[in-house]
């Protein structure tokens, strides 16, 4: 793995936490959305995430070798998609409430704020942290280049 390869890893990194932050931000947005039917009710959405796999090899596919199994090195993050949460949702009964059913229900949405937002700080410190590598990488950049000197 290159020192370069760096800075595209810790990218696939920050975007995949960029899409975290909006999924978050859109769940937060609605959790106080209500409706008086199941089916139109907002659910919770998270992304899933896969890791991204590069042959550090250089596709030799040498299986006799002592470090055969090593020969996969992560290359970045990818987004799958984006999944709704399938758990129940809130009905409250609120028969004044302009979009109550008929029964008097108000359907709230499964978004839970307090673990939406120790998601949040999660995924901020990951954004913070693969930035801080994308810096080092610089760093370290910047040092070869001045051994010549």
């Amino acid at each position: 793995m290159s020192l370069s390869s760096i800075f595209n890893i810790a990218g696939t990194g920050m975007s995949a936490q960029n899409t975290r932050l909006n999924t978050i931000s859109s769940n937060i947005a609605n959790a106080e959305t209500v409706s008086s039917s199941i089916d139109q009710t907002y659910r919770a959405r998270h992304p899933v995430f896969a890791t991204m796999f590069q042959n550090s090899m250089g596709g030799t596919g040498d299986s006799g070798s002592l470090f055969a199994d090593q020969d996969q090195s992560g290359s970045g993050v990818q987004v799958l998609g984006v999944i709704e949460d399938q758990s129940t949702l809130t009905p409250r009964y609120e028969p004044n409430h302009p979009a109550a059913n008929a029964e008097g229900y108000v359907y709230y949405p499964n978004v839970n704020v307090v673990e939406e937002m120790a998601d949040m700080i999660s995924a901020s410190r990951a954004f913070q942290t693969n930035a801080e590598m994308m810096n080092t990488a610089k760093q370290m950049m910047q040092k070869v280049l001045t051994l010549g000197q």
